[in-house]
């Protein structure tokens, strides 16, 4: 399980969220954060900006 921590920006105003994704690695988990927020709330991949990765053990 992971936890990250993202911005964008639309126009002027900068959003910031957290997600928590359940992934098997790093990598599946950017890419899971990635097609999420693209098309929620229609965020291209480049104004994504990750600011923080936690890992959260299951239990």
């Amino acid at each position: 399980m992971f936890k990250i921590t993202c911005s964008y920006r639309t126009g002027i105003f900068k959003t910031k969220l957290t997600k928590e994704i359940r992934a098997l690695s790093f990598e599946d988990a950017l890419e899971k954060l990635y097609s999420d927020i693209g098309s929620h709330h229609k965020v291209k991949r480049r104004n994504l900006k990750v600011e923080n990765v936690e890992v959260h053990e299951d239990g």
